[in-house]
């Protein structure tokens, strides 16, 4: 039987958000480099964020778990940057004292393309990191970035072995459809999703990421049926007040123990009679809306 999510209070969820807005000195436990990883044929700079953690200690992947703080990014600073993109690596699943966090321990190479403003203007890439950094304790963290990005500068193998090390896409891992369905709650709305694919490993971690930042979304039940991977988590609006849920942005992310799996987009749940079809996107206007509080 599929269990009922886990319900956490609505002032843990705003806190886990805004604890990442103090730090402590954190020098000796975690330190950044820039890695240059020149420019590519599309006219778009290469880079990765490369953090040091002292031994033992971990950081926080996009998306931390009931516990984690969530990374965010300030470039302030930077010159001649358009747009920033993030190849994520697939993280490890942590369990102590019965909580979940999603991390990485010890390092982490967070590769980033950067599109210029004027192709033959410098990049500049300037800012700061604020994430969680845990070991014995859980603690925020800042730390400062500042690099001069070489156009001509060589491929590097750091950034080669990190996007490596990306989920499998959709296609990448035969997923044949990924179905959600969308109910009201007291609290707000509650997602189930349904995707039939082939197992990413023995043990399987789902992680839905509802595509609005002021949403936020439970850590998931997950449970498989055969070739059919399900998972639920309820939603809930940092500031209590209406909003809407785009199919088509909702994210799911599978972690196994062999591979992982970044879903885009889930259809409506057409499971009903005189239903037949099946889409790994939403249709247009797909939307569902959470209460007005």
């Amino acid at each position: 039987m599929f269990r009922s999510v886990r319900r956490i209070s609505f002032a843990t969820a705003v806190a886990s958000l805004l604890v990442a807005s103090t730090s402590a000195n954190v020098g000796h436990i975690v330190s950044v480099n820039v890695v240059d990883g020149g420019m590519t044929q599309n006219g778009t700079y290469l880079a990765a964020l490369h953090l040091t953690l002292a031994e033992g200690w971990k950081t926080y992947w996009r998306v931390p778990g009931d516990a984690g703080i969530p990374p965010s990014f300030n470039w302030r600073g930077s010159r001649n940057v358009a747009a920033t993109r993030f190849t994520w690596p697939t993280p490890d699943v942590f369990d102590q004292n019965g909580i979940r966090s999603i991390g990485y321990e010890n390092e982490l190479v967070l590769p980033v393309e950067i599109t210029p403003q004027n192709a033959k203007t410098p990049v500049r890439i300037k800012g700061r990191m604020d994430l969680g950094i845990c070991g014995d304790v859980c603690i925020p963290a800042s730390i400062r970035f500042d690099e001069t990005l070489d156009p001509d500068a060589d491929r590097s193998p750091a950034i080669v072995a990190a996007l490596s090390q990306r989920p499998f896409s959709e296609t990448e891992a035969g997923v044949q459809d990924a179905l959600c369905r969308i109910t009201p709650t007291d609290s707000g709305l509650r997602i189930e999703v349904r995707i039939t694919m082939p197992s990413a490993g023995e043990r399987e971690v789902a992680v839905i990421e509802p595509g609005n930042p002021k949403v936020w979304a439970s850590e998931p039940e997950t449970a498989r049926h055969g070739g059919v991977l399900i998972a639920a988590s309820d939603l809930v609006h940092v500031e209590q007040t209406g909003y809407v849920i785009d199919r088509s942005k909702v994210r799911i992310t599978v972690l196994g123990s062999s591979h992982a799996v970044d879903i885009q987009g889930c259809a409506a749940d057409w499971s009903a009679p005189g239903s037949g079809c099946h889409r790994n996107f939403a249709p247009p206007g797909s939307r569902v809306a959470g209460p007005e509080r």
